[in-house]
């Protein structure tokens, strides 16, 4: 698994060097509830880093506050277990000290939408080369089963016993208003598409997020059902590719076709519908009108469209630490780095005492 890196020593034949996914793993428990989506998505991130290649010494997981956050503690890599919704601030600081790191952010949807909100939208804005991987269970868990800014209307939980009365976020609407240039979604239990997605959004260069739709088995259990459970997941998901008509359903018998302003489940070979008219995926469009009507299928309005599942949208686009460094050096070329002495003195903020 993972690609391979050839070394070639003095007197010694070569040999080929492969990273596996138990290196990146830590020797410390795993301290998650038993049945908790966390556990596969760890998997699947050292499963993405082997793919990867990653060296582990040159790799970073930061994290917030939250049961997801807690994923520092089992890789084996420099990491930092932050505080409460600062994950994407600190990551931002260090890819703009040391821009050849590579960083990946895990956080979930209190910390990072609710205190962490103006973080997440000013990251994605700025397109930071950052892996995000949003952990939405909607709801606290580590704080024991409040609602959070994910948590539909309604809702009831121990901070509103009787249903909330506000609507919540989509992730993805607040990427796509972010003007991000990735967005993407997995299921926990879907290891293939999950860990893919993740591969997808660590080669992105610039802010790239993975939405996972993670099960909290103690205070929302079986939240996303609908589209996890094997045994409609794919009747009510759709499995986005690259280039790919947009086919769902047992049979693949299912498409996406656009109908006016919006897009639209079709049979084919029914009403009229050919394969011809289903869609073909592409993620590099820079307009995100298509993108996002297909990041918010399944919603509300759209409750009749499959979920979108895999990589939803990835454009290039300059990234803000290499604009960052690129603008020093030419300060620097332009004016001659002064003596501190010589900073002090011309700064204009010297008074001459008499």
């Amino acid at each position: 698994m993972g690609n391979t890196l050839d070394i070639k020593t003095k007197g010694i034949k070569a040999e080929t060097l492969t990273h596996i996914p138990k290196d990146y793993k830590s020797p410390n428990s795993v301290k998650w509830c038993p049945g908790c989506g966390d556990h596969a998505v760890l998997n699947c991130i050292h499963r993405a880093m082997a793919e990867l290649n990653s060296e582990p010494d040159n790799t970073v997981m930061v994290s917030g506050i939250g049961c997801s956050s807690r994923l520092t503690y089992y890789m084996n890599t420099y990491g930092i277990h932050s505080i409460h919704g600062r994950a994407l601030p600190i990551a931002t600081g260090m890819k703009v000290a040391n821009p050849k790191l590579n960083i990946w952010v895990s956080t979930g949807d209190g910390d990072s939408l609710a205190i962490g909100g103006n973080h997440f939208i000013h990251t994605i804005r700025r397109n930071v080369d950052l892996t995000i991987i949003l952990f939405n269970n909607k709801i606290y868990g580590l704080t024991k089963g409040q609602f959070s800014p994910t948590s539909e209307r309604g809702f009831i939980a121990k901070s509103a016993p009787y249903g909330t009365v506000e609507d919540p976020f989509r992730p993805a609407e607040l990427c796509f208003g972010a003007r991000g240039k990735f967005f993407g979604r997995a299921i926990d239990v879907d290891l293939k598409n999950l860990t893919n997605t993740l591969v997808s959004a660590s080669k992105h260069k610039g802010a790239a997020v993975v939405e996972v739709l993670q099960n909290c088995v103690i205070f929302n259990d079986g939240i996303h059902n609908k589209f996890s459970n094997r045994s409609w997941r794919k009747e009510n998901t759709i499995l986005l590719q690259h280039g790919k008509k947009m086919i769902f359903g047992d049979n693949d018998d299912k498409g996406i076709v656009v109908d006016g302003w919006n897009l639209k489940a079709i049979t084919i070979g029914e009403d009229g519908y050919t394969l011809d008219d289903v869609l073909v995926h592409d993620t590099t469009i820079e307009n995100d009108t298509l993108h996002e009507k297909l990041a918010l299928m399944g919603t509300d309005e759209n409750y009749d469209l499959p979920v979108a599942l895999g990589v939803i949208r990835d454009v290039e686009a300059p990234t803000y630490e290499v604009e960052q460094e690129k603008q020093i050096k030419e300060v620097q070329a332009k004016s001659p780095k002064p003596s501190f002495e010589e900073f002090i003195m011309n700064s204009g903020n010297v008074w001459e005492v008499e």
